[in-house]
């Protein structure tokens, strides 16, 4: 099958010669003198590489680039040639620049290495498929719930749709987002996360949308925000019920158009970032409040993943569990295990932090179980728990009836543990003298 380009050329003559010219070398070549024509066509097929010109008479052919670079390679076209518009090309996505006149042999050339070029892309990116596929998910559980948003993930991840991601802090709705980006056609670009609710407000417009040199006091130069940044990508946008009225407005904007303008600025500028936001909060009754657009929401809601909380999927705690521990670089180096009666009150427990208070807690026992090969109870300290009181509380839970020899040590181990080895604060605590701990010590093994 031959290969297929579209040339976008406003000059007739030249947009006649350059299809005549990659006919006879082979190519199936289709012209068109505008954007309107061009978005027509492109309706129906889909070519194989685009030949832009730079200066079209309904757009620029800069503000081109990344939308039509997502889907085949684009080389651009103009005879206003320079180094800094060649390099705003390529940093806009461009394959590669062609100054006017054309020589077809060196546009053959340059077609042909461009060609090659995106073979080897899409190779690479089957090979990396594959690859990911045979690794382990960035979700991790079994739960028939979390089985439930990887299908969805599945369905909606080759799609441009945006999605809305619902559910509790903590339960790991960026994953889903990343997952989302890494099984689409987007995986290759940029995947950018921006947490609605952490920026100022007189900042977070200029962080999303970019701005113009003398926007603001401060504003020396030019700055580019994260639409664009992520432009062939993803924008992740965490905790959307958070921003303001006025955003609102103009994500709303964008998410209709895929256009927006830098603070100060005057031009529409486009991107075809994909948009994934995520919210713990109820927007249909903030809607209700009028404290969110209804139009905004109706363009979020577009399609929705609910991640459900760890509660809810209880299964999924070991894996979790085990992952973090292999994931830890202090348990890289020593082997580290929970016991059977620790995973019990990890399972039992509600989690009201969801995944991210696991990790925590999970972490924070690794380190407090320090050169021992077991996570016990006793390093378990959950939210809301003074950990000290949560250490004196499991420290007589065995797993099995203890003699008093084991009742002694596990305590006199508990003790070394909270005084960082510090003997006479641990004589003092059992009531003791320094030396009978020194013996104790000696006796358990524990020097």
């Amino acid at each position: 099958m031959s290969v297929s380009i579209l040339v976008i050329e406003d000059d007739k003559l030249l947009n006649q010669l350059l299809v005549s010219q990659l006919k006879e070398s082979g190519f199936d070549a289709h012209g068109a003198t505008s954007w309107h024509d061009a978005r027509q066509w492109l309706e129906t097929h889909h070519p194989d590489l685009v030949l832009l010109d730079k200066r079209l008479p309904d757009i620029d052919g800069d503000e081109l680039i990344p939308q039509l670079a997502v889907h085949q390679p684009v080389i651009m076209l103009t005879a206003y040639g320079s180094v800094r518009q060649a390099v705003e090309a390529i940093h806009a996505g461009a394959a590669d620049y062609l100054t006017k006149p054309i020589n077809p042999e060196e546009l053959e050339l340059v077609i042909n290495r461009v060609l090659e070029t995106e073979s080897l892309r899409q190779n690479f990116q089957a090979c990396r498929s594959q690859m990911r596929n045979r690794e382990q998910k960035l979700l991790v559980g079994r739960s028939r719930g979390l089985m439930e948003v990887e299908q969805m993930i599945e369905v909606v991840a080759p799609t441009d749709m945006t999605v809305l991601i619902h559910g509790e802090s903590g339960v790991g709705k960026e994953l889903v987002a990343h997952e989302i980006h890494e099984q689409s056609p987007r995986c290759e670009r940029n995947f950018i996360a921006l947490d609605c609710c952490t920026i100022q407000e007189n900042l977070f417009e200029s962080e999303l949308f970019g701005h113009e040199r003398g926007a603001f006091t401060g504003a020396d130069k030019r700055k580019k925000g994260l639409i664009e940044a992520a432009a062939g990508g993803t924008l992740f946008l965490d905790e959307i019920g958070e921003i303001s009225p006025a955003i609102q407005a103009k994500l709303l904007r964008f998410l209709e158009t895929g256009k927006f303008r830098r603070v100060g600025g005057s031009l529409d500028i486009h991107s075809n970032a994909r948009v994934v936001a995520a919210t713990n909060r109820d927007l249909e009754q903030m809607v209700r409040n009028k404290e969110f657009r209804a139009d905004l929401l109706y363009r979020l809601n577009a399609f929705t993943i609910t991640m459900p909380p760890l509660r809810e999927r209880r299964e999924d705690i070991p894996d979790l569990v085990l992952h973090f521990i292999n994931n830890h670089s202090f348990s890289r180096k020593i082997s580290k295990r929970v016991t059977r009666t620790a995973m019990r009150q990890l399972v039992a427990y509600d989690w009201p932090g969801n995944v991210r208070e696991l990790r925590n807690v999970i972490e924070r026992a690794i380190i407090l179980s320090r050169d021992l090969p077991d996570i016990r109870p006793q390093h378990l300290a959950f939210s809301g728990e003074d950990p000290d009181q949560s250490l004196f509380s499991t420290v007589l839970k065995f797993e099995e009836q203890p003699s008093l020899a084991e009742i002694e040590k596990t305590y006199l181990t508990m003790l070394l543990e909270k005084y960082s080895g510090h003997r006479g604060k641990v004589a003092k605590a059992m009531g003791v003298s320094e030396r009978n701990i020194y013996r104790l010590i000696e006796k358990h093994g524990l020097g």
